[in-house]
């Protein structure tokens, strides 16, 4: 280990170090922050909340009007010992992100629903609460065994077709959170919230 006996050294050194946290910390890319099911209205939803770090070419193509697609995929599956496991619930859902230069808004899109933003900011902090579509209860059974997996990540193939090459060549675009799997319990079910 080395020995600092300059204190201008050691200032540098530990300098140094934080930079590296701090930026690791910052990191490009989609993380998942904190998982969890919960029973609504007699089904049960996935809930994921993950964390978005744009580089500066997605945000700069998003400031220039070009649309940019996310995908979030839920699913459930039952293992079996002597089987492959069976998946008995998926869904996936893809929301739109878009800067609108007439409004200096950007805009999140989900079907038929839309929300404005003032920021970038704003706009990623509500894209990174993610939900899964209704799972009907009977899938879950007290007695079952299940692996839940969420996932978000940009969808490249709704890019315009120049980006798409570039982002196939390039690490650039490739956001994506992976899939992140947990352990589910029928009895970790969370009630539903009063409100």
């Amino acid at each position: 280990m080395p020995s600092y006996t300059n204190p201008l050294k050691f200032l540098l050194a530990l300098l140094g170090a934080l930079t590296l946290l701090v930026s690791s910390a910052y990191a490009d890319g989609i993380s998942v922050n904190n998982t969890e099911i919960r029973l609504n209205d007699g089904a049960y939803q996935l809930r994921a909340n993950f964390s978005i770090n744009l580089n500066y070419a997605v945000q700069q193509a998003l400031s220039h009007g070009v649309n940019i697609y996310f995908v979030s995929e839920f699913s459930v599956t039952r293992t079996r010992w002597y089987w492959l496991d069976a998946e008995v619930a998926h869904s996936a859902q893809t929301s739109k992100l878009y800067y609108n230069v007439l409004t200096r808004q950007y805009r999140i899109s989900r079907g038929a629903l839309f929300q404005s933003f003032a920021s970038l900011d704003d706009a990623l902090a509500a894209l990174q609460r993610q939900t899964s579509s209704p799972i009907a209860p009977e899938v879950l059974t007290k007695r079952g065994s299940y692996v839940a997996s969420a996932r978000l990540r940009l969808d490249i193939e709704q890019l315009p077709k120049l980006l798409q090459v570039n982002a196939l060549t390039g690490k650039d675009w490739d956001l994506d959170s992976d899939n992140y799997r947990w352990l589910l319990s029928p009895a970790d079910i969370r009630p539903p919230e009063v409100e």
